[in-house]
């Protein structure tokens, strides 16, 4: 059985950025990749403008809410490789009774579960408010329930400037390789999804589903800890997020197939999704790259062990043959995604702001709407530690 790697370990993937780069900006030409896409046909909707940057049509963005917030692509954006640094998670520092996030004396806000091990809906705590000390315990909280949904949130009403310096506090914003953002704001992530193309027109073509489980950018060395995404426009219903948790899915094994399991690591990759938005006349702000995790991660927080492989960006176990490897992790796989008792969903409204952990879930939009509503939201991505076992 291969040892279990404590430390991730980044791949060279110079050659294959090589081969990348020969790649011609072209029209799509209809369908997407199965891998690292995200089922984003939103590139219809962008042209070129003067200053090199892909920005939406103008009839696409008279319909957008937030002005602000309006995704745009900069062709001129490109960034050095991430270095390490060393991430202090800030639920280390939270009070064990989350006074700082839940005072006591008041008695304004509301807590629900969204299942009895899994999931939050918090009402009456504005997020936006929250001193230090509050965003230590949300870390802590957020590590305990695996993801929280708050309502009645004024974050996206105080600017981009004022989200960016909010994000920083839980960890170094990551910056896509290919996705909308804010001009001159790479660090945040925008997701779009164009009013002019039906969310069922061309990736249910080809697929059943349009769920694609992931965890966020786990193809980086040091990929993201506590997550927010925040609404600023959708349909009239649908387009909700769903959430699994693999911290569960991992309890749920036998004790023997842990132990086969916690011995295992295996190679995550950006290099599809790069392919994809240069393929679909996108950007790509840095190259792609491959690293190695360990299946089965401890969170820093917590302690406790989750299972840390999805079918978006994990390609294959290190040390077992293709047939072994494809056999372990769609058993993975089909376990995370069939186990409805194991899953929480996040509906989207106005104010809402949802924010989870990901290392400890995975999750995956939900493309169920017919009519041709945008779905417009914003994600800040703190960077967290390197993923161990120890």
């Amino acid at each position: 059985m291969p040892s279990t790697t404590a430390t991730s370990v980044l791949i060279d993937t110079t050659d294959i950025t090589k081969e990348l780069r020969k790649l011609e900006l072209i029209k799509p030409k209809g369908g997407e990749n199965d891998v690292g896409s995200y089922k984003s046909p939103f590139y219809t909707s962008r042209v070129l403008g003067e200053d090199g940057v892909l920005v939406l049509k103008p009839e696409e963005r008279e319909g957008i809410n937030y002005k602000e917030w309006e995704p745009v692509w900069n062709t001129a954006d490109k960034f050095p490789p991430y270095e390490v640094f060393e991430h202090k998670d800030p639920g280390l520092k939270a009070d064990a009774n989350l006074s700082d996030l839940f005072p006591k004396d008041d008695a304004n806000y509301k807590v629900e579960e969204l299942t009895p091990k899994f999931g939050s809906e918090v009402k009456g705590i504005q997020l936006s408010e929250l001193t230090d000390a509050g965003k230590n315990d949300l870390a802590l909280f957020v590590a305990q329930r695996g993801v929280v949904v708050f309502r009645e949130q004024d974050l996206a009403d105080k600017g981009v400037e004022f989200n960016v310096e909010f994000g920083e506090y839980f960890g170094p914003l990551h910056i896509h390789q290919a996705s909308g953002a804010p001009r001159d704001h790479p660090e945040i992530h925008l997701v779009y999804r164009s009013s002019e193309i039906s969310p069922n027109s061309s990736y249910l073509k080809k697929h059943i589903s349009s769920v694609a489980w992931h965890s966020d950018v786990s193809f980086e060395k040091q990929p993201a800890a506590t997550t927010f995404l925040a609404y600023l426009q959708g349909p009239t219903s649908g387009g909700d997020t769903i959430f699994v948790d693999a911290e569960e899915a991992y309890n749920r094994l036998s004790p023997q197939f842990q132990k086969i399991v916690e011995g295992l690591s295996a190679v995550h990759s950006s290099v599809e999704q790069a392919e994809s938005s240069l393929k679909n006349g996108g950007i790509l702000r840095r190259d792609p790259v491959k690293s190695i995790h360990p299946v089965v991660r401890k969170h820093p927080v917590t302690g406790k062990k989750a299972l840390f492989v999805n079918p978006q960006f994990t390609r294959e176990i290190v040390g077992l043959k293709a047939e072994e490897s494809d056999a372990l992790l769609n058993f993975l796989y089909t376990q995370l995604s069939v186990s409805v008792d194991l899953h929480a969903r996040a509906k989207w409204a106005p104010g809402t702001v949802v924010v989870w952990d990901n290392r400890r879930t995975l999750h995956s939009a939900i493309f169920d709407w017919d009519s041709e509503e945008r779905r417009h939201l914003y994600r800040l991505t703190p960077r967290g530690e390197v993923p161990s076992f120890e």
